[in-house]
């Protein structure tokens, strides 16, 4: 029932960028895949509205997939309740005419502290998926780790956007794959390398369990991965840090630590970085929320590596409060397939347009003209 569901969405068509994600109806009106939108209607003001227009698009089974986790879901909620608890600290009478979200990151500049995470089977969304998530992280000047779940091999979505693209990898128990995996990384152009390391297994996903991903894509692992080989890795450990190191010249950069222990070991063994994430809740129900483990983190590594963090980010008060508590940056994940499903590329746009404009009027009233003037001092 779901795969007949998913195939009806896609309009029963084949799996090529030919694939038209919208046509016109008789009144003028653009058809989003099954969403009407009038020629210059505004897009939606929030990221929860975004959300809203997405159920509506994508469907049930779509969404349960996007917004689903492990076990009872208590990881998700905990990610976005956390934030919540956290209390900005304004300062008055400062000169917030200018307001600069630039900052350095692995020796470039970036124009935003806001990431697009790495996620798996965007056609699942959306007909274009992750080309059209690319596009739009090039034109809204964002950077993207593109998982190497994608539908789109890596070559073909650096190829089409010219974008800024960090490269997600899951090993699979083969090095040579890995290996094969991150020669096109680099072929690519890709700068950093991000190693998923909460994933020796998947978690218990009860809520769309069913869903079979057999139609989709596994472009990065095709003519690769021998039959029968899975890509998660049970028996992956510390020593594959200096396979990496061995075989790329790409940043290292280490997701899914969640304590001060693994922030020191990773830092010890010379990774260029960490991302603390629970894999949005969708792995082990820790029911621990990713703001409330970046503390420990941060103070373990001393701003001697950049440390992201991913979950739970709904609001530009959120990115606030994770760049005052010590974040380099911040990741988002669900919030832009929201907006690559409601409107493809021009709703992966539009979400990042939203935070980051929250974020930018948040500053101004908090008083922090520059990302490098939100300090521990303005949360409680």
């Amino acid at each position: 029932m779901v795969r007949r569901a998913f195939f009806k969405w896609l309009g029963l068509s084949s799996f090529s960028l030919a694939v038209p994600a919208h046509a016109s109806d008789s009144k003028g009106r653009i058809r989003r895949e099954g969403y009407l939108t009038a020629p210059g209607q505004p897009l939606p003001e929030s990221l929860y509205e975004l959300e809203r227009l997405a159920r509506k698009n994508m469907g049930e089974d779509a969404m349960l997939y996007l917004n689903g986790g492990a076990d009872d879901l208590l990881t998700i909620k905990a990610n976005m309740e956390a934030y919540r608890k956290i209390q900005i600290r304004a300062r008055r009478l400062v000169d917030v005419r200018e307001i600069s979200t630039q900052l350095q990151l692995f020796d470039k500049v970036l124009d935003s502290p806001i990431l697009l995470s790495p996620v798996a089977n965007q056609r699942y969304f959306h007909a274009e998926g992750e080309m059209a998530t690319a596009k739009a992280a090039k034109k809204a000047n964002h950077t993207l780790i593109a998982s190497s779940l994608s539908n789109f091999s890596i070559t073909e979505i650096a190829k089409e956007s010219n974008a800024d693209i960090w490269f997600q990898l899951y090993p699979s128990p083969i090095r040579d794959v890995a290996k094969k995996l991150i020669d096109k990384a680099e072929q690519a152009g890709c700068r950093v390398l991000v190693l998923t390391v909460d994933s020796p297994v998947t978690g218990k996903r009860e809520k769309f369990s069913l869903i079979d991903f057999g139609a989709l894509r596994k472009a990065n692992y095709e003519g690769i991965l021998p039959k029968g080989v899975g890509i998660l890795d049970t028996g992956m450990t510390w020593d594959i840090i200096d396979f990496l190191k061995k075989n790329t010249k790409m940043k290292i950069v280490l997701k899914g630590i969640v304590t001060h222990e693994d922030a020191y070991l990773a830092y010890e063994k010379g990774v260029d970085g960490i991302i603390v994430s629970n894999h949005g809740g969708r792995q082990l129900e820790s029911n621990r929320a990713t703001i409330d483990c970046l503390p420990e983190i941060v103070d373990t590594v001393r701003g001697k590596i950049p440390v992201l963090i991913d979950g739970g980010i709904r609001r530009g008060t959120d990115v606030f409060k994770a760049l005052a508590l010590g974040a380099s940056a911040v990741c988002i994940g669900r919030p832009y397939c929201w907006g690559l499903g409601a409107f493809g590329q021009k709703g992966v746009e539009a979400a990042l347009s939203i935070l980051k404009s929250e974020l930018i009027r948040d500053m101004r009233l908090a008083g922090t003209p520059a990302l490098d003037k939100i300090t521990p001092a303005h949360v409680t």
